[in-house]
């Protein structure tokens, strides 16, 4: 029997881009879901394929009280909410970052604790890394010195929301699982250029006709990229089999410069475009790459999606749904 079956779960920010393929996963197990959205008029399109056999609790997670009444009588808390952006977004706005993400985080933890949940999920991000880690990065560097400093606000944040799940499971006994997810991408990800990550902010670019393609950086600093549906799998695993109070890095063996990356793209979207490099910009990092070892060996988790083929059904998601919609005059960013 299924771990999930009948069990009551809620997933904050489940209409989200990570959290709506979470969602998918858990009506097919047989869980009963809820989750959270700001108001009746927030958009609910990513979870329209499940939204009969869901409940929705709208209302506004910095809000102590309406966490307190959304967590009674749940099983399994997942708290995927967060506020995060790219680069440049993040760059201009660390405090609110940092103030809004763990505002949510401490309203949610607290009243899954007085709620007597039987486990909670805190989703932190290889965001609490610092710029120069071990390459591939052991979870064992999680605090060590600053987080990276493009992305220090939302950083510090994860390492927050981290230390907060131990305190609380070393306080209250609760269940705590800790999953590090690095860089994730797929269908439903933000395309909105001003706060996107860098795959979206890419296939913005190049089906909007830029030309030449600007890439910030000179093309060699790396990342890790996690298919989001590899992404919501792991949470769910990390939840499942392994809520010990101990962070698992979640992501793919693979490392993908991004000057790679911004040519694969331009590839598979078929156009001609020249692409220029331009130092003088922020890149974060220098390198990212995931330490799989810990997940395979507690949790069972691999990254089943190569990176060539989530990016082509990236690709194709965006052309089918973005563009299409974009033509028939609404639009999904």
């Amino acid at each position: 029997m299924s771990f999930w079956r009948g069990k009551k779960v809620l997933v904050t920010g489940g209409n989200g881009f990570i959290g709506s393929h979470v969602v998918e996963l858990l009506v097919g197990t047989g869980a009963r879901v809820s989750i959270t959205a700001s108001s009746p008029e927030s958009n609910l399109s990513y979870v329209k394929a499940v939204r009969d056999d869901i409940r929705i609790l709208y209302g506004d997670l910095r809000d102590a009280t309406h966490c307190g009444a959304i967590t009674l009588g749940q099983d399994i808390v997942m708290n995927l909410a967060a506020k995060v952006g790219g680069i440049s977004y993040n760059i201009a706005h660390p405090g609110s970052i940092f103030r809004d993400n763990l505002l949510i985080f401490m309203n949610v933890l607290e009243a899954s604790r007085k709620a007597c949940v039987e486990r909670f999920l805190v989703t932190s991000s290889a965001c609490v890394y610092p710029r120069f880690c071990s390459i591939p990065t052991p979870e064992s560097e999680g605090f060590e010195g600053r987080p990276e400093p493009t992305n220090e606000g939302y950083g510090w944040a994860k390492r927050m929301e981290e230390f907060l799940g131990d305190a609380y499971h070393r306080e209250f006994g609760m269940r705590i699982a800790i999953a590090r997810p690095y860089n994730a991408y797929g269908p439903r990800d933000n395309f909105d250029p001003e706060s996107s990550h860098v795959i979206p902010g890419l296939i913005y670019r190049i089906y909007a006709g830029e030309n030449p393609l600007v890439v910030w950086g000179d093309g060699t600093h790396s990342r890790s990229f996690l298919y989001v549906k590899d992404f919501a799998r792991g949470l769910m695993e990390v939840t499942e089999k392994y809520a010990e109070s101990d962070a698992v890095n979640l992501g793919a063996d693979e490392e993908v410069t991004i000057g790679d990356l911004a040519r694969m793209l331009v590839e598979l979207s078929g156009k001609q475009i020249e692409i220029v490099f331009d130092p003088s910009r922020p890149v974060g990092q220098p390198r990212r790459k995931c330490d799989t070892r810990k997940a395979r060996e507690k949790v069972g988790f691999e990254a089943r999606v190569p990176f060539p083929e989530g990016l082509a059904e990236t690709l194709q998601w965006y052309e089918r749904e973005v563009l299409a919609q974009a033509t028939s005059g609404k639009n999904l960013l």
